[in-house]
């Protein structure tokens, strides 16, 4: 049973349970997609239903995560099998369980709200967007965004964290940013800014169907 019920992995090494990081991020994708779908239904359809499916899932899956075990999560799963040949990135298994209680409680208030009220508001786009946030940094930064208020409720040190963050140590020059790399930047801010004024009017023309010709449209 201890098997069963256990958060994290013994791994030679490490002095704590731990987690691959590269099978979470890719479950961390997966999440995110569904989630990002889901919501264009509602944007563009005004479809609740398949985000109340995919509340569902996602709470079911961490309350699996939380409770059970980390290696029977179904999304985990289908992450390991997705980067099951690359070569595994090893983090501490207590910090990602503390932002994945907060998962389990953001999934909770949606699912209270979504399916067992039905109902929808201000509150649970708020809540939709910060799933969304901590789901983006995670798949695409690997950056976990929940373990970063760990520290603020337990007191000792975070260990093995991704790209070795949690550790006191000098940049390599291939991660310095030089100057002129900031000016490029913000370069590229300003011609975004500008791209906006000058060309809104004409990329808001709805496109014609090329093998139709431009006066198909009108014609209708």
């Amino acid at each position: 049973m201890k098997k069963v019920f256990k958060f994290g992995e013994d791994v030679e090494g490490y002095e704590i349970p731990v987690m691959n990081e590269r099978e979470i991020r890719a479950a961390a994708g997966i999440l995110f997609l569904a989630t990002f779908l889901s919501l264009m239904f509602i944007v563009f359809k005004g479809n609740f239903v398949p985000i109340k499916y995919i509340i569902t899932l996602f709470l079911t899956d961490f309350l699996i995560r939380v409770f059970i075990n980390p290696r029977f999560s179904p999304t985990l799963i289908l992450g390991r099998l997705i980067v099951r040949n690359q070569t595994p990135e090893y983090v501490g298994a207590k910090q990602k369980k503390f932002a994945w209680i907060i998962g389990v409680v953001l999934a909770a208030t949606m699912f209270v709200f979504f399916i067992i009220v039905n109902a929808y508001s201000i509150f649970t786009g708020i809540i939709c967007l910060i799933c969304l946030i901590f789901l983006f940094f995670e798949s695409a930064f690997g950056i976990c965004l929940g373990c970063k208020f760990y520290p603020l409720f337990f007191k000792d040190k975070v260990q093995y964290c991704p790209g070795e963050v949690c550790d006191v140590k000098n940049k390599q020059e291939i991660q310095k940013t030089t100057g002129s790399q900031l000016l490029v930047l913000l370069a590229f801010v300003a011609f975004i800014v500008l791209l906006v004024y000058l060309m809104n009017a004409s990329f808001s023309e709805m496109p014609y169907d090329l093998f139709k010709g431009r006066g198909a449209e009108a014609i209708k």
